[in-house]
């Protein structure tokens, strides 16, 4: 079984649905190493994000990929952990 990676583009849909966008951050850059923090998204902000996020995909994340400190490609690789399939026992 496939799943669709969840991309920076996603990301980007569901940061400006959610919480918006600041005006002195482009979106459209290159984010993917800044903390949210830097681009101006604060712990509230991020606990949106993760909700739409978990709803959107059905998954759970953990406190640690929502952190002020974290950034956009390390959020990006916890969505991506959980949506990987499960390997399957050998027969």
């Amino acid at each position: 079984m496939t799943h669709i990676p969840f991309r920076l583009d996603d990301l980007r849909r569901i940061l400006r649905e959610g919480a918006g966008a600041d005006e002195t951050v482009d979106l459209e850059g290159e984010i993917l190493d800044t903390d949210f923090g830097a681009l101006g998204y604060e712990s509230l902000a991020l606990l949106e994000t993760g909700s739409r996020i978990e709803r959107e995909y059905g998954i759970a994340l953990g406190d640690d990929a929502l952190a002020p400190d974290t950034t956009p490609r390390a959020l990006i690789e916890a969505v991506n952990g959980e949506l990987a399939p499960a390997p399957q026992p050998q027969s």
